[in-house]
């Protein structure tokens, strides 16, 4: 049997879209007919409610594992979990373990063409276990796809630093997350002059708003919101909120306001029953009452009649916006429409022929 080749996929800091990367690789991949493995060395989210002798999941591998439907032979075992505890024990010394020995696991024979290896949260993160992204490439001896979110086109110099600092290991970048204002510029400007500086630029991916979205089930959990009104035949976990609005002004304003945003989820106080009904006649996804946890008559009708969930949260109104807007701040792929749309965009934005050749992977013939 024939080793497999692995692929580190890092990034540089924290939500860059290493696992929306690794999602739309593996499926595309898979489409085009290679059997494809996933592993997640370092990790960093765990199941919970677990007892301390069982075995514990990392939550993305596991995610990973159902959406993509990988077999157990495909999947590579996390090594430890990145959490105080196992802190705590390294800094005492009561964890002495190598794992880079731990790591050799990774090399031995599996059945599939592609191993791909999830790095931790930058590229310093995991060096006081032996496993930080540089240490980890060194030891499989693998190459890097690095995955970075724009935010302007200062992004270069941390492009240009990781490829002084990996060298020949750099395999290319993915770069993600570019609003539709500065595509062209990216296309154009930091594309061409990222080639002539030796690195491969395998995607540029632009803004997708879907993917920034969180569904009302996840914010009902965030918040632990009560449901008071839920139209028939409308699945919490599968509506969708891109923005967030306040109502606290007085209805006319509120009207303006309102019509700027689309698929929004608006919070406002139990008692502002103008507010909601404004809310109600523009692009409302969720509306979430605070104060006395009761909607009026005629909203709820309403509201059942568009198909737009109430919720009432006992919380105040700065900590609700504020579990909302960190909660719309995270890509969290565990919603089915997310990930198809991150499947979609690689496949369109992912430059899968020059992949496959800068891996040294054949091609396969359709039969």
């Amino acid at each position: 049997m024939p080793q497999a080749k692995h692929l580190l996929i890092g990034s540089t800091r924290s939500g860059s879209g290493k696992s929306a990367t690794i999602l739309g690789l593996t499926y595309n991949l898979q489409a085009k007919g290679y059997k494809i493995g996933y592993g997640k060395p370092i990790g960093t989210f765990t199941t919970k409610e677990l007892p301390e002798s069982a075995e514990r999941t990392e939550a993305d591998v596991e995610f990973i594992q159902q959406a993509l439907n990988l077999p157990p032979s495909l999947l590579r075992p996390t090594l430890l979990n990145l959490d105080r505890e196992a802190l705590q024990r390294r800094l005492s010394g009561e964890d002495q373990a190598d794992y880079r020995i731990k790591l050799e696991e990774y090399k031995k024979d599996i059945d599939g063409d592609l191993v791909l290896l999830e790095a931790p949260a930058n590229t310093a993160e995991g060096t006081i276990f032996g496993l930080s992204l540089e240490q980890m490439a060194d030891h499989l001896d693998s190459p890097i796809l690095l995955v970075m979110r724009f935010g302007s086109l200062l992004v270069v110099d941390h492009i240009l630093m990781a490829k002084q600092r990996f060298g020949d290991r750099l395999l290319g970048v993915v770069i993600n997350d570019i609003p539709d204002e500065q595509y062209e510029t990216a296309l154009e400007v930091l594309h061409p002059y990222l080639e002539k500086q030796g690195v491969p630029v395998l995607a540029l991916m632009p803004e997708n708003r879907t993917l920034k979205s969180v569904s009302i089930a996840e914010i009902i959990e965030q918040l632990g919101a009560t449901v008071l009104c839920q139209p028939e035949n409308v699945e919490l976990d599968k509506i969708m909120v891109e923005e967030l609005k306040i109502g606290a002004m007085d209805v006319n304003s509120a009207q303006s306001y309102f019509r700027k945003s689309y698929n929004k989820v608006v919070v406002t106080g139990s008692s502002r029953i103008d507010l909601q009904f404004a809310a109600l006649e523009t692009s409302t996804n969720c509306i979430i009452l605070t104060g006395r946890p009761i909607v009026n008559e005629d909203v709820a009708h309403k509201a059942m009649e568009l198909g737009v969930p109430i919720l009432a949260v006992s919380k105040d109104t700065l900590s609700t916006v504020s579990i909302i807007e960190a909660s719309l701040g995270q890509v969290r792929l565990h919603e089915g429409v997310k990930v198809t749309s991150i499947c979609d965009m690689m496949a369109k934005y992912f430059n899968f022929n020059r992949f496959l050749k800068l891996m040294e992977i054949p091609t396969l013939v359709a039969v």
